[in-house]
């Protein structure tokens, strides 16, 4: 469960809601018509209420465990200045896009990478040194393994329906050269 090591962050677009990363993202888009102008995360132990597991530089981890908690697109209006601006340009302003995500307090994240040992009841998650995959995600490690297994299932069955299908299509040729070696003898 994530915990913050001093006072959390706060969304700048949703009140009461609190993390330990947050990412904020603006991004404009644009209109071309003319062809020319082209901290530190801590996690609590289940069972041990005064041990944790301090997460160190958890942007280096790969997985997706940011909430998205604000989404927004605002259209650009058309009034006569951007108008006269996109004679001149060819640029016309489309959306601004706002997005905010949050590593969210209280949530659950599950971490592979290699484990340090600090104090005695403190240990530290950080990218492993040999250079094996440093991974954090959302929810416990039952939930990463039933996903993983979901998608192991499914491409057993797509193999599974590909043979038969590539079988029974070699069948079916073998049996049409039979047929005609047969006719023609």
């Amino acid at each position: 469960m994530v915990q913050a090591d001093a006072e959390p962050l706060a969304s700048q677009y949703v009140p009461r809601c609190f993390g330990v990363i947050q990412r904020i993202a603006v991004e404009e888009h644009w209109k071309y018509w003319n062809s020319f102008t082209k901290t530190c995360l801590v996690n609590p132990g289940t069972y041990i209420s005064d041990f944790c597991v301090r997460i160190h530089s958890p942007l280096e981890a790969s997985g997706f465990f940011l909430d998205r908690v604000y989404h927004r697109i605002r259209h650009a209006e058309d009034d006569m200045v951007n108008i006269v601006l996109q004679g001149i340009s060819g640029e016309k302003p489309g959306a601004l896009v706002e997005q905010e995500e949050m590593l969210k307090v209280g949530s659950t994240l599950t971490g592979f990478g290699e484990v340090v040992l600090e104090g005695e009841q403190v240990m530290r998650l950080q990218a492993p040194q040999d250079g094996r995959t440093y991974i954090l995600v959302p929810g416990d490690h039952r939930s990463f393994m039933n996903r993983h297994e979901s998608v192991a299932s499914m491409w057993k069955s797509l193999a599974a329906l590909t043979g038969l299908t590539g079988a029974s299509i070699l069948a079916l040729v073998v049996y049409n050269m039979s047929e005609k070696d047969r006719r023609s003898r």
